[in-house]
């Protein structure tokens, strides 16, 4: 197949939570995305949140969707729903096809719309936001959150999660009918362990035999920053030049600076000063359990860095434990006895960096993002073929 060329020009109306205004993984992949479908002579229009500040210069053409602050985390936007001049612009764009990545109000309206319009409607999975509650005293409604997920991936044609472990637990609870892997990719030119810069290092605050331990992401509780901080500080009993080295921004900041007492706090980074703190780094620590796939730890491992996760969906696609580096429980405990395996043999390190790389390498993102437009013409094609599937179709019931 030509990819984004036949049997028609693809027409796409992306919906997203986040498209400019603060800078996550799905922020990235979904701006790669967008390119890449304008690159191969598509149409695109993306429905979204917006702010007056932003991180980026987006890719394609955005629509704001009417929008307030989420609870709790007023830096992200909820969409509140599909109506008004948001909704005319769609009517007027007339998409062969809807894809949505995030399960909000306006992800809700454009399910709704296309099925009532008879438009193909897929939905990427980036996050496992049913288990936010937990993180804020809250956990009694993450069964509810998860029933409603189930409730709304299943009426979308493919859903598109990242790795095939994250499409094993979607399966296993429901969530979704028909899977088709969306991986990432990586810019293995930008990331690069020739980056590592020692005189950056001592700019810094580092010691050259200093142990930079990096994060790299949000600063906020659903990241396991505690448990980052609380492995952190038991493994520097045994090695005491180990040393935090955080990226990112985030309401949790002080919070984190606290329990960290003596790292090195960035704030946000990109491009080639992102590349250079993964390289100049040690070791690559995500204790995250709600990542979907990761970006962060593919981009350390392009840097050569080995990479200690937690036994999350996203994760376990990209970590081979104890090769690449070590998939760990998510509690303070193993992340300590792990943490304090690769502090304490700096070849091993170094084995797991290179291993790390090479794997990376096999990430491309043409690659991938062809492999999405195909899977694209395969729910259009399903759809036309299927008139049982419209919007009165009933649902097999959860698993």
């Amino acid at each position: 197949m030509t990819h984004g060329t036949a049997p028609d020009k693809l027409r796409v109306a992306l919906f997203s939570g986040n498209y400019n205004y603060v800078m996550d993984g799905p922020v990235r992949a979904l701006n790669k995305l967008v390119a890449h479908l304008e690159k191969r002579g598509n149409d695109v229009l993306v429905f979204a949140p917006t702010s007056k500040d932003s991180y980026l210069d987006h890719a394609g053409e955005l629509v704001s969707l009417p929008s307030c602050p989420a609870p709790r985390r007023p830096e992200y936007r909820i969409a509140v729903g599909l109506h008004g001049a948001a909704k005319k612009r769609l009517k007027d764009f007339a998409p062969n096809l809807i894809h949505i990545s995030a399960p909000d109000l306006g992800g809700l309206g454009a399910l709704n719309y296309g099925r009532k319009n008879n438009i193909p409607v897929v939905a990427s999975f980036h996050t496992r936001f049913d288990t936010y509650p937990r993180y804020y005293g809250a956990a009694w409604a993450e069964k509810y959150l998860t029933k409603y997920m189930r409730y709304f991936y299943r009426r979308c044609e493919h859903v598109y999660p990242p790795s095939q472990s994250m499409a094993d637990e979607l399966l296993r609870d429901g969530i979704g009918r028909e899977m088709r892997l969306w991986t990432r990719g990586v810019d293995s030119a930008l990331f690069n362990p020739e980056k590592r810069d020692m005189a950056w290092r001592r700019a810094v605050g580092l010691a050259d035999d200093d142990i930079a331990v990096l994060f790299v992401g949000r600063l906020v509780l659903e990241k396991g920053i505690d448990h980052f901080a609380g492995a952190l500080k038991a493994a520097q009993q045994t090695h005491p030049k180990l040393r935090a080295l955080i990226v990112g921004g985030g309401p949790e900041r002080t919070y984190f600076e606290e329990r960290c007492p003596g790292g090195v706090f960035l704030g946000h980074q990109g491009g080639e000063d992102l590349a250079r703190a993964y390289a100049s780094s040690d070791i690559f620590f995500n204790p995250s359990i709600t990542e979907t796939f990761g970006q962060v730890t593919l981009e350390a491992m392009a840097s050569g860095r080995p990479a200690l996760c937690a036994n999350a969906a996203g994760s376990l696609s990209l970590v081979d434990d104890g090769t690449t580096g070590f998939i760990a429980k998510a509690d303070v405990k193993d992340f300590t006895e792990k943490l304090n395996r690769l502090a304490g043999d700096a070849a091993l390190r170094a084995e797991m960096g290179v291993a790390g790389r090479n794997k990376a390498l096999t990430f491309s993102w043409d690659a991938v993002l062809d492999d999405l437009i195909d899977n694209y013409r395969d729910a259009m094609a399903s759809y036309r073929g299927d008139t049982a599937r419209r919007s009165d179709r009933a649902l097999p019931e959860a698993a």
